[in-house]
């Protein structure tokens, strides 16, 4: 099993924060990535859960092709735009939320977020848990749960509060005695290892929150918007929270980020408290709403049930077979398999075969392919897959 990744260009440009593997992609059509000789790979990362239509999907196509044609790619957030406002409007019919606030990513969504809470409970405090990832920015970086990623830039944002998951005792203490403001949660971890977050403990946070003046966050920049079979992840735990951020898939690949909130946290925020120039403009919009249509439809997210139950019996399946496989763990299209050994090398064999997976931590490798991903090709996943750990 080869294990080396390939050295960077010699020539490169870009800055060396990503340590990027394999060949170089050309194009994509429906689940496939097609690199620059022409091999395919079947692609079970998915831009790290972002192209939930894979790639050439037409409803994409069609809608850059309607927004290109009006001539407004962007006009700032200092005027009104249809498109903003219609996506708005959805996303508030579809859930929770009476507000939204459009940024260009997830964790530009929890930093708006954690902004939010504070004017509004004007407590500094923030509790994440164990097994988080929220961001690389400040406050963000401060809420997780990556030691080596936090140490080279602290001092971070003060007064956050990293927590174990499913200590009653530990949340409850910190609450009663600090000042927390915002506790956030994702619902299904994702960077963490791919762990589904029991309901009873989101119920808990929601009592939790209500009792001590604190916002809850649901991070969904990862498991929302379809990934779990349900538009938002929370609904199957029957928790609304105070905000809900969402990323990733949300513009079909194009950047755009989104906090939801509910109208008794909207009412601190006054204009000038926060802002963004790209957030939420024309194009981008445009793109989401049609991106949203469908993720919401009750026949879609019935078929990424229906997928992801597939994929679930399949590794498990294989981890009956494969020693090496300790757990496995997910929901919807959104899996994690965890090794007794280094995840790493698994997924350089995998690549070598054809197939793109990822790791979520150290020891645990991912599969968050196209929600469009068709049983035949989450079948020949499983199958290289297999071959790999094997």
């Amino acid at each position: 099993m080869t294990t080396a990744a390939p050295p960077p260009p010699a020539t490169t440009a870009l800055l060396g924060v990503y340590a990027r593997v394999g060949p170089t992609f050309v194009a994509g059509e429906g689940c496939e990535l097609i690199a620059a000789d022409g091999s395919r790979y079947l692609d079970c990362v998915a831009g790290i859960a972002v192209n939930a239509l894979g790639y050439g999907h037409p409803l994409i196509r069609d809608a850059v092709t309607r927004a290109l044609e009006t001539g407004l790619i962007h006009v700032s957030n200092l005027y009104h735009t249809e498109a903003g406002e219609r996506l708005a409007e959805e996303l508030i019919a579809r859930s929770f939320a009476d507000r939204v606030f459009f940024c260009n990513s997830g964790a530009e969504a929890n930093e708006a977020a954690f902004k939010f809470a504070r004017k509004w409970s004007r407590k500094p405090g923030i509790v994440a848990f164990t097994g988080s990832f929220h961001g690389r920015l400040f406050a963000s970086l401060a809420a997780t749960d990556r030691p080596d990623y936090r140490a080279p830039f602290e001092p971070l944002v003060p007064g956050v509060h990293v927590l174990p998951l499913g200590d009653r005792a530990a949340a409850q203490r910190m609450l009663a005695e600090s000042r927390v403001g915002a506790v956030i949660v994702e619902p299904v971890q994702g960077e963490g290892g791919v762990r589904p977050v029991p309901a009873e403990w989101l119920v808990f946070l929601r009592e939790l929150c209500d009792a001590h003046g604190a916002a809850l966050i649901f991070d969904e920049v990862q498991c929302g918007l379809g990934r779990t079979g349900t538009l938002f992840a929370c609904e199957q735990s029957g928790v609304l929270p105070d905000m809900l951020t969402l990323a990733k898939p949300l513009a079909g690949g194009l950047p755009m980020g989104a906090v939801l909130l509910t109208d008794r946290i909207a009412a601190a925020l006054e204009p000038g408290d926060h802002a963004t120039t790209f957030g939420g403009g024309p194009l981008v919009a445009t793109v989401a709403l049609a991106v949203l249509h469908l993720l919401a439809a009750p026949e879609f997210l019935a078929a990424v049930q229906a997928r992801g139950a597939r994929l679930g019996a399949a590794l498990h399946a294989l981890a009956d077979r494969i020693p090496k496989v300790k757990e496995v763990r997910g929901v919807g299209l959104m899996w994690g398999l965890e090794l007794s050994q280094p995840a790493a090398p698994f997924v350089t064999a995998a690549r070598e075969l054809g197939l793109l997976i990822t790791t979520a931590g150290p020891s645990v490798l991912r599969l968050v392919p196209p929600l469009v991903i068709s049983n035949a090709e989450l079948d020949r996943a499983v199958t290289l897959l297999g071959e790999v750990l094997a």
